[in-house]
Formats: structure tokens, sequence, C-alpha cells
């Protein structure tokens, strides 16, 4: 599968975004998403993840509440919404594919397929 991530931008403290994936090649509901991030100089993170059939979601604990992670599997796609933004979440946000959900759901290793990454940059 190919993931390709788009949305990501300039946004002001307390706004909103939303950061999108589109897979292409084996698609559909054949694979667990992960939305992940790389704040500048630090290691990369867990954000969120949505079941094959997108009625399973999990958000990590920091952004609970701020971030919702949706998926159509009619088009192939996966969106991060982020609300209440501060440049804390400032990032290179990448999406990311794996086939099973299980308790290494929040590990960057269990995923083998990757997006390029967008970067959204939180002005304050």
């Amino acid at each position: 599968v190919q993931l390709q991530a788009s949305g990501g931008g300039l946004v002001q403290t307390g706004g909103s975004l939303r950061v999108s994936c589109a897979a292409s090649g084996r698609t559909g509901s054949g694979y667990v998403m992960g939305w992940f991030r790389q704040p500048p100089g630090k290691e990369r993170e867990f954000v969120a993840a949505a079941s094959r059939d997108g009625r399973t979601t999990f958000v990590a604990d920091s952004k609970e509440g701020r971030f919702t992670i949706s998926r159509d599997n009619a088009k192939n796609t996966v969106h991060l919404q982020m609300n209440n933004l501060n440049p804390e979440d400032t990032a290179v946000y990448y999406c990311a594919a794996r086939g099973n959900w299980d308790s290494s759901l929040r590990s960057m290793y269990a995923y083998p397929y990757w997006g390029q990454g967008t970067l959204v940059t939180v002005s304050s």
C-alpha cells in the first residue's frame, strides 16, 4: 500500500486543521491506519489509530479531546482532525498502515507502511 499525506500548513494557536492520508495499491479496509508526529528535534510519537472498519479508534492520552481520527474506506482515506492547536503541536505528521490491531498499536516499529509526512506549524 502507498500512502500520501496532505493538508498540513500554518495555523494560529487555538485554530483547527485536518490532515488527510490517501491510500493506493492494496487498499480498502485491509489495514489498521495510524497517525504519528515528529516535532522538531524530537522522537516520532504516536497520535491516533483507527481499526480497519473505522469503528474503533484510539487517541493518545495527551491528545484525547482535541484530536479525532476517522476513515472513509470508500475513498481510501483517513483523516486526523486537530482542534485547539498550540505551538507544541508543531510537527511533521505521518500516516502509517499495519495489518493488526493489538497492543503494539502505539509503536512506530509495528507499522511497515508510511506516508511522506505533512508539516503542521502552529504559531503563537
